[in-house]
């Protein structure tokens, strides 16, 4: 126990003595040291602030180059017939800097988040799965790292496109035929949606029952969200486009399941719809599901032989398309020709259904080699841009390599400096304080033995008056019972003096009985006095301890409370009455410390 509290006393006066001498040169040299450390910090910052803000002009000089040839709200941008060969080229060229310059940016975070969701719709559009699903994952990933450091305002601008990326995410896996991948993105955009309002949580409940009728074949499943997602649209948003999807969905399966008659009033109210709703990005109106709606229809017509309502469709069909002089896709007229076939067969014109099917075939075959060619032709030209950014991302890396081994450098060496100069200080400060912190040592831990020695010699008096103290009580005690025991006999031997000679004989044997009884019951008590020591060392240890002015009959009170043993039973073990128990008892409890309100049984028999 010397040495730990010598060690921590002498480390106490050693900062006693050191701080007032070194105080100012310390000062002096923390000063200094704090003026070089925020130089270097300085052109630290400097070295890293120049590629961002290099980068971030670098990206916004392409970023306009893009938007001005193809604006990234113009629908063209997104469609592949109004690309040539070398404005493809440019534009997946100035995509794909853009996205090399991304990491360079600090901060920035909606640029960042904007270039992920374009390059993932735009790929989407043009046919490019596997890089849509990249720039979507980026997205998430980005999205999900950065949250908490966007406004509130931005998030909520963002919702409407992360459900958007989240439906188109898992059309590209179905594409890949990755389904379980497919599913996870649509289960995550319900998760997404599901607490927030507006049209996005029924849109996802559609992606997926989609997703069962299309991918997983399975319609029983594909019912079951179509109809939650129309019954919630329906009630909130009865004029959105949406409900004509969701309920074209419905009557298709109708239609697959051979129910005619539950899908007409879909379609019919479907027509209806579409003539006098807009579409939602371009308020314009949707005149391919106005044609599809029409030409399903007709085709329910036919197929409940209800034929003079399909010709009555289709020629409404037909003089409203020429009176908006719509000019429809090839995919609206196949419908259209689709809905006339079944038409004719209907009714057994054979030659004009057979005439029908050669022009469905031929636009068919057509539409397959338009868009077979430009797949091939879009691929190849992607191939070679992405051979040239992997040769210029080449010279990138070992340009920025440069650039790092350069900063390194200069890091380095304004660590070795600062490392030096730190060095140099402490070496300083150690060799002029060496020899003054030997001498205080050595005065210091002769100072602290002596003390040591002086405060052991005080606690082992002390010790050893506090035994002698209890020593003294018990002696007192014993005294003390001695002579009341003695005035007892005194008391009988009077009356036997006094009494006859018969009843003297008979107070003698009783007083003779009594005499043997006390020496027995003081021999028994002592014994069981010892076994009760020896069974209560640790208890009596403890107590010692935390309460040293008790005496020994005061411990032995405390082992016999412990142990249960009533007050009157612990009178007869220590031949006294039962009054002087209870003065024992006040007495023990004012030493211990207990107030009213603590019960002295229970607070022994915690300890």
């Amino acid at each position: 126990m010397l040495f730990p509290k010598t060690n921590g006393a002498f480390a106490g006066k050693i900062i006693t003595i050191f701080i007032p001498t070194i105080n100012l040169f310390v000062l002096k040299s923390a000063a200094i040291l704090f003026c070089l450390l925020f130089v270097c910090v300085r052109l630290l910052a400097q070295v890293d602030s120049i590629p961002s803000s290099q980068a971030l002009a670098e990206y916004q000089k392409i970023y306009d180059e893009m938007n001005r040839a193809f604006p990234e709200d113009d629908y063209r941008t997104y469609r592949r017939n109004y690309f040539t060969d070398s404005e493809l080229q440019m534009y997946l060229t100035q995509l794909f800097k853009l996205q090399d310059l991304l990491p360079k940016i600090h901060e920035q975070h909606t640029l960042k988040l904007d270039y992920y969701l374009h390059s993932g719709n735009w790929f989407f559009k043009i046919g490019f799965p596997r890089q849509s699903i990249d720039a979507y994952k980026a997205f998430f990933a980005y999205y999900k790292k950065h949250k908490k450091d966007l406004p509130r305002q931005v998030k909520t601008d963002y919702i409407d496109m992360i459900n958007y990326a989240y439906s188109l995410l898992a059309e590209n896996y179905s594409k890949l035929n990755y389904p379980d991948s497919a599913k996870q993105a649509l289960i995550e955009n319900i998760k997404f949606t599901e607490a927030l309002p507006g049209i996005n949580y029924p849109s996802s409940l559609n992606n997926y029952g989609l997703f069962f009728y299309w991918t997983k074949k399975d319609r029983v499943q594909a019912m079951e969200y179509f109809k939650k997602a129309y019954q919630i649209t329906l009630d909130s948003f009865p004029s959105h486009p949406l409900v004509g999807s969701i309920r074209d969905n419905i009557a298709d399966i109708y239609t697959d399941n051979g129910i005619f008659s539950e899908a007409l009033p879909l379609y019919k109210r479907n027509f209806e719809f579409y003539q006098y709703v807009l579409q939602e990005r371009t308020e314009s109106s949707d005149y391919p599901r106005l044609i599809s709606a029409g030409s399903q229809l007709a085709t329910t017509y036919v197929e409940l032989d209800s034929l003079e309502k399909a010709h009555a469709i289709m020629d409404s069909l037909q003089n409203y398309l020429s009176t908006h002089l719509v000019q429809y896709s090839a995919e609206s007229e196949i419908e259209i020709k689709k809905a006339q076939e079944k038409l004719y067969f209907k009714e057994n014109k054979t030659k004009e259904a057979y005439t029908t099917t050669k022009e469905i075939l031929a636009l068919s075959d057509s539409i397959h080699k338009a868009y077979s060619h430009a797949d091939i032709k879009w691929r190849n030209q992607l191939n070679n841009i992405i051979l040239d950014r992997i040769e210029l991302n080449a010279k990138l890396e070992r340009i920025q390599q440069e650039n790092k081994i350069k900063n390194q450098n200069l890091k380095l060496w304004i660590t070795t400096l600062t490392s030096s100069i730190v060095v140099i200080l402490l070496l300083s400060l150690f060799l002029r304080r060496r020899q003054h912190l030997l001498n205080a040592k050595n005065k210091q831990l002769l100072a602290e033995q002596k003390l040591e020695n002086s405060r052991l010699k005080v606690s082992r008096l002390n010790s050893e008056i506090l035994s002698k103290e209890r020593d003294l009580s018990d002696f007192a005690i014993n005294l003390s019972q001695n002579q009341e025991w003695a005035q007892v006999l005194a008391t009988k031997i009077e009356e036997i003096l006094a009494a006859n000679p018969k009843e003297r004989e008979l107070l003698l044997k009783e007083l003779n009985q009594k005499i043997k009884s006390k020496v027995e019951f003081d021999k028994n008590t002592k014994s069981f006095f010892e076994h009760l020591d020896r069974l209560s060392d640790s208890f009596y240890s403890k107590l010692s301890q935390e309460f040293p002015s008790l005496s020994k009959n005061e411990i032995r009170l405390c082992s016999l409370i412990r142990l249960k043993i009533e007050s009157r039973n612990i009178a007869t073990l220590q031949n006294i009455t039962l009054s002087s128990v209870n003065t024992s008892r006040y007495r023990l409890r004012k030493k211990l410390g207990l107030d009213e309100n603590t019960d002295l049984d229970t607070f022994i028999q915690s300890l």
